[in-house]
């Protein structure tokens, strides 16, 4: 009997793979008529199915050291349900109190445990290259610091989607745009900064140090930030936030001194969650890819799990300029 791959199965039932994968695994969640196409298309093929990613034993680590709401609820969700597909069971390390264990360390001695995915982990660099050194196998998702090459990452493009957001409102007008950035440690506020001054140079703009206030991305935060920004003599024209939580506080801020959004202040985030179209005005913002980051990254660590070769070790995904009510003209007349 010739081997078939479910690749073979997927492309001749004109379904995915993850379906044909659950097909397979007899899981419930596969409409009847969808399971008999599969199944008749593994008959017409006449061979024996041979799956490309077989499960390897024990469970997958997933650390996300934070509270799991918005932005990482939507990142580990998409990790968890990918891993469930593939048959894969998850050993879930989460919440704030978490980031003060010691966890990468121990991980390649954990006993059930086949790999890893870590997600902005608070950990120095120097952790992620004693647990590569080991050979255990692990993904990091959004990292913190700058990893070293032959570690497997995915992130989203920061750079690109900062400079796009800028430059939408350099085409509006703005020249004194605020920068309610990210902890300075952080490799997305570094990128972030980069496309942001990288938008100005191309509008011949200098980006002013007094403009850029950095800390911890909160609502809280981008309200304090706003109201120092919106105090100095020659207040902006527009405020960018690191997210989209930064950004809804600074809502608040202007709401605080009658200032209207956008005529005489435009006001920007990050992310594109669902808090930037319950915000009034909408949110203007830059979408991240967060579940597609989640795919990706299962993607990987089974590939890592299955030694097979990775050509593409940082995987960087694209982001979309998402424009909405909170961005207009620039207003010279405050």
């Amino acid at each position: 009997m010739k081997r078939v791959t479910v690749r073979d199965v997927a492309a001749r039932a004109g379904v995915s793979i993850a379906t044909v994968s659950r097909v397979l695994n007899d899981q419930t969640h596969v409409a009847p008529e969808t399971r008999d196409l599969v199944q008749r298309a593994i008959e017409e093929l006449g061979g024996q199915v041979v799956s490309r990613r077989p499960a390897p034993p024990g469970a997958i680590f997933l650390r996300c050291p934070y509270l799991l709401t918005d932005y990482f609820g939507l990142i580990v969700s998409s990790i968890a349900e990918t891993l469930d597909l593939h048959g894969l069971q998850v050993v879930l390390n989460a919440g704030e109190a978490a980031q003060q264990r010691e966890v990468l360390p121990t991980l390649a001695a954990r006993a059930g445990v086949a790999g890893a995915i870590v997600v902005l982990p608070p950990e120095p660099g120097a952790d992620l290259v004693a647990l590569q050194a080991t050979g255990f196998p692990f993904v990091v998702v959004d990292p913190r610091e700058t990893v070293p090459r032959d570690i497997a990452a995915v992130s989203a493009a920061h750079f690109a989607g900062a400079r796009s957001l800028t430059g939408h409102l350099i085409e509006l007008g703005h020249r004194r745009i605020g920068l309610i950035a990210g902890p300075d440690n952080w490799l997305a506020s570094t990128a972030r900064r980069a496309g942001h001054a990288s938008a100005l140079a191309d509008a011949g703009v200098l980006p002013d140090r007094r403009l850029a206030l950095p800390g911890e991305p909160t609502v809280r935060f981008g309200y304090e930030a706003a109201q120092r920004l919106l105090d100095l003599p020659s207040r902006p024209t527009a405020l960018l936030g690191f997210n989209d939580k930064a950004a809804s506080g600074a809502l608040a801020a202007a709401a605080s001194r009658g200032l209207r959004v956008p005529e005489d202040l435009s006001i920007a985030g990050f992310d594109d969650l669902d808090l930037a179209q319950a915000t009034r005005p909408t949110l203007t913002t830059v979408r991240q890819p967060l579940q597609e980051m989640g795919r990706i990254a299962v993607s990987l660590l089974l590939r890592l799990l299955n030694r097979h070769r990775l050509d593409a070790l940082h995987v960087e995904l694209a982001t979309e300029l998402i424009v909405r009510d909170s961005t207009g003209p620039a207003s010279f007349g405050s």
